[in-house]
């Protein structure tokens, strides 16, 4: 095949390519071919500071030698072998790594190809274990999940989400999910003030955990923040009361840490924080750094331990995907390990959160800015039309869109989350590139919103 031409790359992509989340009666193809550090570059040679890390995944940015490496050396053994019956050196040391590295208890590592699926897999299981568990509770089949919670797109992590405008089309398909109101600081339920957030929030799971945790399997969350329900941090204190509940009740705690997992908080899982060790912890995007479809869900001896016996039992765990531990994606996970390590990544992204902190400060006081949040590297500024009353802006006015799409004429690429722009850079930034992207930030709704 001939090498195509400018022209018929922008028609194919339009009329061939089906993009997610994206009207393709609307779409205006943007073709990235190259990326060196935090910048991308398109087929033009127009260049882009990468500002949502490629939808939150870039850790170390685009082309770091020592993943390059990584990638290529794996590639001179074999590229992908099943982990169906079989492993991969590569493989088996970053379960080590994986388990050596995360919170206390997490003894056992399923592979699998992306946050959805990672997810998928810890409902699952919680599922399966209450069947085949030394005393079986069959009547465990429901799960815990907060308002506008998004866990991926799958069937089963749908059935856990919580974002309507992306959901709702789905839901004869989906199962029951006991629902918890979002604990938002900004826009806290009916008759309850951001100071009384934190008690309500938690009266509010016990109440629903003391009547029915006989019926729940697990409770699903991202640790302190909701990052697509628009970067939503909760009140301190929230996630260790929750797995303080979740224990007492004996229903297990699954954290989705696909977003808020290595580094983008300052630590490298978010359960940290508030020394949790959850019952599944599910990881994904930043796992490879941004190069590879890789996921991981990890687990407790006592969940482990559920699976075991000979073949006529059929504890097996029946669930699997063709690229679910694949040697070269855990080749250059080990080696994005290998960067947070040699490079201090955290230790280096203290000074870069304080100065996101001082520009979202500015930003704050500007008009139509309703609120900010930031937690680490993830940042939200919400706007709306009225700051007094909260009145948020109509969604087909797309004004988030707007302000993205002033920041791409500075050489700054974003996408909102309908009247939040978001501000996720990979760690690696530099504090010139994100003076960069807070500022077209702040002109983008200076001259969009404003």
């Amino acid at each position: 095949m001939d090498k195509p031409t400018r022209e018929e790359l922008d028609r194919w992509d339009h009329e061939i390519v089906w993009h997610p989340f994206t009207q393709m009666a609307e779409y205006e193809p943007l073709i990235l071919e190259r990326g060196e550090g935090c910048t991308v570059i398109d087929v033009d040679g127009n260049r882009y500071l990468d500002g949502t890390s490629s939808l939150w995944c870039n850790v170390h940015g685009h082309r770091h030698p020592r993943l390059d490496a990584a990638a290529r050396e794996q590639l001179d053994r074999v590229a992908h072998v099943t982990a169906l019956g079989c492993s991969n050196p590569s493989t088996i040391q970053l379960a080590r790594r994986l388990v050596d590295l995360t919170p206390k208890g997490l003894a056992h590592v399923f592979f699998s190809d992306d946050g959805a699926t990672a997810v998928e897999v810890a409902l699952k299981m919680a599922f399966q274990y209450w069947r085949q568990c030394d005393t079986p509770q069959s009547e465990k089949t429901r799960y815990i999940a907060l308002a506008d919670a998004y866990h991926g797109d799958t069937v089963g992590s749908v059935s856990v989400s919580g974002v309507a405008r992306f959901h709702a089309m789905f839901e004869p398909l989906l199962f029951a999910t006991d629902r918890l109101s979002c604990p938002n600081p900004y826009r806290p339920p009916a008759g309850v003030t951001e100071a009384g957030l934190l008690e309500h929030a938690v009266a509010e799971l016990e109440s629903v955990l003391a009547e029915h945790h006989d019926k729940i399997a697990a409770m699903v969350i991202e640790p302190l923040v909701q990052c697509a329900a628009g970067m939503i941090v909760h009140p301190p204190g929230y996630l260790k009361a929750v797995r303080e509940l979740t224990r007492k009740y004996d229903v297990f705690l699954i954290a989705d840490e696909v977003a808020v997992g290595m580094g983008r908080t300052g630590k490298m899982f978010a359960c940290e924080h508030e020394d949790v060790a959850p019952d599944f912890l599910c990881l994904a995007k930043g796992l490879t750094g941004g190069y590879m479809p890789m996921s991981a869900t990890l687990t407790t001896d006592r969940v482990w331990q559920a699976f075991l016996g000979d073949y006529a039992q059929s504890k097996s765990f029946f669930h699997g995907h063709t690229y679910g531990g694949n040697p070269l994606g855990a080749a250059i996970a080990q080696a994005t390990l290998d960067v947070f390590e040699e490079e201090r990544t955290l230790e280096g992204m203290q000074p870069k959160i304080a100065r996101l902190a001082g520009h979202l400060k500015r930003i704050k006081a500007m008009p139509h800015v309703g609120h900010v949040r930031q937690c680490g590297l993830l940042a939200g500024i919400e706007l709306v039309r009225n700051e007094e009353t909260k009145e948020p802006f109509p969604w087909p006015e797309k004004r988030g869109i707007r302000v993205c799409d002033h920041a791409r004429t500075e050489g700054v690429l974003l996408r909102p989350l309908g009247n939040v722009v978001v501000i996720i850079p990979p760690p690696a930034i530099s504090m010139a590139e994100l003076d960069r992207i807070c500022a077209a930030v702040e002109n983008g709704i200076r001259i969009a919103v404003t």
